[in-house]
């Protein structure tokens, strides 16, 4: 997964979950090291500051999910 919208100087007010790890779980289809979708990660450029806060409160939810299963 290539990693989308971090650094890329735009003007976002919301920054993106990315960590640089861009590695995509397969099972889970969620990237290893944000915990987005790969489908998260293909409109977070274009998607709405809105959207980005939706995605990036499910991204939090997740992450907690899986140090539960640890």
């Amino acid at each position: 997964l290539p990693c989308i919208g971090k650094g890329a100087g735009d003007m976002a007010t919301v920054d993106s979950p990315c960590l640089g790890i861009c590695q995509l779980d397969l099972v889970a289809d969620l990237c290893i090291g944000c915990f987005r979708t790969r489908d998260e990660v293909a409109v977070w450029g274009a998607a709405s500051d809105d959207v980005k806060r939706d995605i990036l409160a499910k991204t939090r939810e997740r992450r907690a999910a899986s140090k539960e299963r640890i």
